[in-house]
């Protein structure tokens, strides 16, 4: 018969996600409380997950060119620190910025905007903040809206140019360009203007 922290660690390297983060409460609706911790804290000590702060863990990814293990990817830590708190979150314009290579500034810090309380961890040496903030500022339906809306913001209309519209395209699988377009209807006038540039087949 197959161990739970077996079919936990299956369920974990089946979401094929580079870093995949997660806590306990990923798994409360197939097993329970108890045996989720125990299983946890096998897997961390087999070196199969890797625990990146209180009540969160990863999947880590290996590097075969470092021969070792890459840092946590801090926006799936985020992700699972919000389905931990049942938070809704978006990334801040400056950390959008980075993500979308649209700055060269090196990170320390990953700021994220919150439905939940003011909180912050530090994550191997990496910063990682959430500010409460309005329900405005992150009432997206899709990760890539919240993602482009805020780092569209940190830019400024007057920043908006053609090479920023192909930067951000590279970041946006070209099937999502429908669902993106209709989440982000309600924006500010020349957001949406810049969403449809972005969201424009080629």
């Amino acid at each position: 018969m197959e161990s739970i922290e077996s079919k936990i660690l299956s369920i974990i390297q089946n979401k094929k996600v580079d870093g995949y983060a997660f806590s306990s409460i990923d798994f409360i609706d197939t097993f329970s409380r108890d045996s989720i911790d125990k299983a946890l804290s096998t897997l961390v000590k087999k070196k199969k997950i890797r625990r990146v702060t209180r009540g969160i863990y990863d999947y880590p990814q290996y590097s075969d060119l470092l021969k070792q293990e890459l840092s946590p990817n801090i926006e799936e830590v985020a992700k699972a620190l919000a389905r931990k708190f049942n938070w809704r979150i978006a990334i801040s314009g400056e950390s959008a910025l980075n993500i979308l290579g649209l700055s060269t500034q090196v990170v320390g810090r990953y700021i994220y905007l919150s439905d939940g309380a003011n909180r912050t961890y530090d994550i191997q040496g990496t910063t990682l903040e959430f500010k409460k903030s309005s329900l405005k500022n992150i009432g997206f339906q899709y990760d890539e809206s919240k993602l482009i809306v805020q780092a569209l913001k940190a830019l400024g209309k007057e920043h908006i140019s053609q090479e920023v519209i192909a930067q951000i395209k590279k970041h946006i699988d070209p099937k999502m360009y429908s669902d993106i377009l209709n989440d982000t209807r309600t924006t500010t006038i020349w957001i949406y203007d810049a969403m449809k540039q972005i969201c424009r087949e080629d």
